[in-house]
């Protein structure tokens, strides 16, 4: 006749009923490390709350690696990378962006970079979403705030043409993306017009594009510095217009003057014009 199990025993057996004991290896740590970038300690933890299950492990890791990328999300993403992909019919262009250019020159942040390009291209601007995993991978293995900048797809009209400028450092990373649309011009005009882009930085493609909120701040600051400077109060608006349409000029691509000269973009084009850019860039 079998023994009965005295209190501690049963004890014993109950609690072993109720957790699972957890089996893995060095290697699974060193595995679940690398695929994650998490540090040991966190990936034994991992592990052992998820019974060994790799995959559960990951998903934890993710989940809190989602959460301390996170609290990082006010830390300036002020680095990042830059790609385009382009085909007969349309235009893409999609900057990610990162907290230092160490990790924006690494072999796996430049070809995530170029995957969302392409994936902009074939499927449109939404389709980055289902990126997003791939996305909060980065975050985990660089410990740093990767944040989607511009993601913009251009389709190509029958009637224009469409130039596109990359400008990489010596390492091969996009750091200055143009694309630009125009009708009724040449493509050396136009491939002029994308240069000038890269080098002039315009906000807007004409003033109605500019924020009336931007042009009141502006207006509001030169009547501040026109009543500073003692000008006569019956001259003030013909001043501050003055001005702020200055502002607008060095703002406005089709008013800007071409690499700085005095022809501006719009008389270099003649009959032609600009329908459309996009401008991506690294650093100032």
């Amino acid at each position: 006749m079998p023994q009965a199990l005295n209190k501690s025993q049963r004890m014993v057996t109950q609690t072993r009923k109720r957790h699972k004991v957890s089996e893995f290896t060095a290697k699974d740590v060193q595995k679940l490390r690398q695929a994650s970038g998490a540090g040991m300690m966190d990936a034994k933890r991992a592990l052992d709350e998820s019974a060994g299950d790799f995959d559960a492990a990951l998903q934890s890791l993710r989940e809190k690696g989602i959460a301390k990328a996170d609290s990082r999300s006010d830390r300036e993403s002020a680095e990042g990378a830059i790609a385009v992909a382009q085909s007969e019919t349309a235009v893409a262009i999609v900057e990610l962006k990162s907290e230092t250019d160490f990790s924006a020159k690494a072999s796996d942040f430049l070809s995530l970079t170029q995957e969302l390009a392409d994936l902009v291209l074939a499927e449109g601007e939404d389709a980055v979403a289902t990126k997003e995993t791939e996305i909060d991978d980065l975050r985990i293995s660089k410990k740093e705030n990767i944040q989607l900048g511009t993601v913009k797809q251009i389709v190509i009209n029958e009637d224009s043409l469409v130039d596109v400028y990359l400008h990489t450092d010596q390492e091969g990373r996009g750091i200055n993306g143009v694309v630009v649309q125009g009708k009724g011009v040449t493509p050396e005009a136009l491939h002029e017009v994308a240069l000038h882009i890269a080098f002039a930085k315009p906000s807007a493609l004409s003033r109605d594009e500019v924020p009336e909120e931007d042009i009141e701040k502006e207006r509001e600051s030169a009547l501040g510095v026109t009543k500073a400077e003692g000008k006569p109060e019956a001259a003030w608006e013909k001043i501050v217009e003055g001005r702020v349409s200055k502002w607008l000029s060095e703002r406005v691509l089709l008013e800007q003057g071409m690499f700085g000269e005095k022809e501006t973009v719009a008389q270099k084009l003649g009959s032609g014009t600009i329908t459309n850019f996009v401008q991506a860039y690294i650093g100032d």
